[in-house]
C-alpha cells in the first residue's frame, strides 16, 4: 500500500516542524488529467476562436472587395454615359451654330467617385443624377434637330423658290446650238431698221424649245412674224418664237424650259427657212444673245 503513496513534505524557512503530507498516486494522476484536460479544451476553444475570426475577416474581405468592383463597373458606367452626352452635345452644339440658335448648357463635367472615396449608395445616387442628365439632353437633341430640321425645310424651299425663278429666266438656244445668222442690231437688208430679236439658223421643221418656263399667252399668226408664239415667264421676261411653220402648244398652256412648242418654218416675212428668237423685259426688247448659253452673270446677281 505505501507505493501506491507519493510523500510530500513542507519544511519551513524558519522552524524546526516538518509537515508530511500522504497523496495517493490515483489522485495526483486525477489532477494532472483534469489540469490536462482543461488545457486541451482551453486551446481548443481559443483556435475555434481564431478560425472563426479569420472566417470573418475573410468575409467582410470578400464583401468589401465586391463592393469595390460594384463601385468600379458603376464608375466605368458613368465614364460611358459621360461619353455618350458630351458626344450629343457637341452635335447639338455644331447644328445649332449651322443653324444660328442660342448655344446650349455647358457639358457633363467628369467625375470618378473612386477618387472622391464616396460609398456605395452615393454612387448610384449621383449615377442616377447622371442618368436624368442624359434624359435631359437626348430631349434637348430631339429639340434641336426638329429645329434644324425646319431650317433646314425653310432653306430647302427657298432653294426650290430660287430654282423656280431660275428656270423661268431664258437661258438655252432654242433650236439647239443653231448659228446666229441676224444679230440684235440695225440692219439695212431684208429692211433698213433696228432687228430687235435674234434670227437662228435651221432647218425647215426643225425643233423649237421654250428658252424658260411660262405660260403661253399668245399662240398664232402676228403680221410679218408670221406664226408666232408668246410665252410669258412672270418675272418681266417674255420670248417670242417666230416665223414658224406649225406649234405643238395652246394658249394657256404651261411649259417647262427645254419643253418642244413648235417647229421652224419661214412664214410671214421670211427669206427662208430660220427662227426669229427675240427676248422681251418690262415690254421692251433686249438682246438674246448673252441669254442664249445660260443666265448672264449680271442677271443672276439680282436673285436673292
Amino acid at each position: 500500500m505505501i507505493r501506491d503513496r507519493y510523500y510530500v513534505k513542507i519544511v519551513p524557512q524558519h522552524g524546526d516542524t516538518i509537515h508530511r503530507f500522504r497523496v495517493r498516486k490515483r489522485y495526483v494522476a486525477a489532477v494532472f488529467g483534469t489540469l490536462a484536460l482543461i488545457v486541451l479544451g482551453s486551446l481548443l476553444f481559443t483556435g475555434l476562436m481564431v478560425a472563426h475570426a479569420h472566417a470573418q475577416v475573410q468575409a467582410i474581405r470578400t464583401q468589401a472587395d465586391g463592393q469595390r468592383s460594384t463601385i468600379e463597373a458603376i464608375d466605368a458606367q458613368t465614364e460611358a454615359l459621360r461619353r455618350q452626352l458630351q458626344h450629343v452635345q457637341r452635335q447639338n452644339q455644331e447644328i445649332r451654330q449651322l443653324i444660328g440658335a442660342p448655344s446650349p448648357r455647358p457639358g457633363v463635367q467628369k467625375t470618378s467617385w473612386q477618387q472622391h472615396g464616396a460609398p456605395l449608395d452615393v454612387v448610384e445616387e449621383h449615377l442616377r443624377a447622371l442618368n436624368t442628365a442624359s434624359s435631359v439632353t437626348l430631349r434637348d437633341s430631339d429639340g434641336v434637330k426638329t429645329l434644324a430640321l425646319r431650317v433646314l425645310n425653310m432653306q430647302h424651299l427657298q432653294d426650290l423658290a430660287r430654282a423656280r425663278e431660275i428656270a423661268a429666266i431664258p437661258s438655252i438656244d432654242p433650236v439647239d446650238g443653231a448659228a446666229v445668222i441676224g444679230c440684235f442690231c440695225y440692219r439695212s437688208a431684208p429692211d433698213a431698221e433696228f432687228h430687235e430679236g435674234v434670227d437662228l439658223g435651221a432647218d425647215y421643221g426643225e425643233t423649237v424649245r421654250a428658252a424658260a418656263a411660262g405660260t403661253v399667252v399668245a399662240d398664232g399668226y402676228d403680221g410679218g412674224y408670221g406664226i408666232k408664239i408668246d410665252v410669258d415667264h412672270g418675272n418681266g421676261y417674255h420670248t417670242w418664237y417666230a416665223h414658224l411653220s406649225r406649234t405643238d402648244v395652246s394658249l394657256g398652256d404651261r411649259v417647262y424650259k427645254g419643253e418642244t412648242i413648235a417647229e421652224v418654218g419661214a412664214t410671214g416675212f421670211a427669206t427662208g427657212p430660220h427662227l426669229h428668237y427675240q427676248v422681251m423685259y418690262q415690254g421692251k426688247p433686249i438682246d438674246p444673245a448673252p441669254f442664249l448659253h445660260g443666265i448672264p452673270a449680271d442677271v443672276l446677281a439680282t436673285l436673292p
